[in-house]
């Protein structure tokens, strides 16, 4: 499997999820969102609305790395509901604008990640997508899911991986 056919759909089915769960945690939320967007699943950790961006911005981060692009820097995102969405709809248009073309000689290429407390690392482009970029979009993803859900937003595994249902084997949904 290239990296290609690992990274644009995991990113992308997991943001569209990811998106829906934004459309119940709004119907939600009703006339106070600003409650929910801004909940935290512990008095240290990023709110909603951060755990969101940080997920769109491990997503595009990482297929940009990937694919020798220059990293830019983005807006902040207003916190509000539909912001959030169309950060993950800016997010879900750069993953389906890269092609498996842009993906030549991902694997191998030199990835040098700096981060702000001054540490480095210095991974191949496989190691940085399975080792880095991938746990820390599912981090942020699975952190907004447990907020949501801790505030009381409806949500359930279908709401997760609702991609999965594709894969489902007729006849075999309890209940039907």
């Amino acid at each position: 499997m290239n990296l290609h056919a690992l990274a644009i759909p995991t990113f992308t089915q997991m943001l569209r999820a990811l998106s829906g769960q934004l459309d119940k945690a709004a119907a939600f939320a009703g006339q106070q969102p600003s409650a929910l967007i801004e909940a935290r699943l512990a008095p240290d950790m990023f709110p909603l609305s951060e755990q969101v961006r940080f997920a769109c911005r491990q997503a595009a981060e990482t297929i940009l790395r990937l694919t020798g692009q220059p990293l830019h820097e983005r807006a902040e995102v207003d916190p509000t509901f539909e912001a959030l969405k169309a950060r993950i709809a800016e997010t879900l248009a750069l993953l389906e604008a890269t092609s498996e073309a842009d993906f030549e000689g991902a694997a191998e290429r030199a990835i040098e990640l700096d981060l702000p407390n001054g540490i480095v690392f210095d991974m191949t482009g496989e190691q940085f997508l399975r080792d880095w970029g991938l746990p820390q979009f599912y981090f942020h993803l699975t952190i907004a899911y447990a907020v949501m859900r801790q505030a009381g937003v409806p949500l359930g595994k279908a709401d997760l991986v609702p991609h999965a249902l594709a894969y489902l084997r007729p006849g075999t949904m309890p209940g039907a």
